[in-house]
């Protein structure tokens, strides 16, 4: 295992994912949800999202050639959903807990763009075609961020609980 690329991966990774500035928003949309929910809607958006990183590390420019779709316009669409999300939350049309609008909330926005975002799923697929030697530094560097990062959102609800939030 080359571990400057498994560095370079992890933290590449980790800060893309951005579990410490995704927490407040999983606290958002997971409102009025109880522990396990919130619990389960991690998990599955750290699963998914796991599961997609190592896909497009994989296949992913393969993919984006057979659908003729760039990477300058996988970025620019992701960019769009996160300003809608945000518009949304800067109006006040998330003031309703998901679980009474029956939203599943764990594979979008979470997990897609949020925890594996345009930019981290570049990222990856540029980090595999640059290392081919280093498959497993790159492979092993996703997933260590992704489990670095599914703790920290984890524990964002026992933080939301200490300061009374």
């Amino acid at each position: 295992m080359n571990t400057s690329v498994f560095i370079q991966t992890f933290i590449a990774v980790f800060v893309l994912a951005d579990p410490l500035g995704n927490a407040p928003i999983f606290l958002i949309l997971t409102k009025g949800m109880d522990q396990e929910q919130r619990n389960g809607v991690v998990d599955r958006a750290s699963v998914v999202a796991t599961g997609v990183l190592l896909l497009f590390a994989f296949a992913g420019q393969t993919l984006l050639n057979y659908l003729h779709i760039s990477t300058a316009s996988l970025e620019v669409a992701g960019g769009l959903l996160l300003l809608l999300i945000a518009l949304d939350m800067l109006n006040g049309e998330l003031d309703a807990p998901i679980v009474e609008q029956e939203r599943d909330v764990a594979i979008t926005p979470l997990a897609l763009p949020l925890l594996a975002g345009p930019g981290t799923l570049t990222t990856v697929m540029l980090l595999m075609s640059d290392t081919p030697t280093a498959r497993i530094s790159v492979i092993g560097g996703i997933v260590a961020a992704m489990v670095v990062t599914w703790f920290i959102v984890r524990q964002s609800s026992r933080v939301d609980k200490l300061i009374g939030a």
